[in-house]
């Protein structure tokens, strides 16, 4: 998947800055979510934000998916709360 979305900041485990998956790709999540969740809802999925690539666990949030941007991506990426940010993103498992 691969979308653009803005930075944003919200209080919840860090790095407190995330990008909302837009509706219509949430809805493509939800509908295989219970094949590659390992449970509390989160589900792995390796993204790539320039030329950083990295493992995480979306989060749900208000009936969308959240992904959370690594500080060492913030970093290396100059991502910031407010920013549009160009996120692909595949679910499963590190590889």
């Amino acid at each position: 998947m691969r979308f653009l979305g803005e930075a944003i900041y919200w209080r919840g485990p860090a790095p407190f800055v995330f990008v909302p998956v837009p509706d219509d790709l949430s809805a493509q999540i939800r509908a295989v979510a219970a094949e590659v969740t390992y449970g509390w809802g989160v589900i792995p999925a390796n993204v790539t934000i320039g030329a950083t690539t990295y493992y995480t666990a979306l989060f749900p949030k208000d009936g969308r998916y959240l992904v959370p941007i690594k500080k060492v991506v913030q970093d290396a990426e100059k991502v910031g709360v407010g920013d549009t940010v160009e996120i692909h993103l595949t679910l499963g498992r590190e590889r």
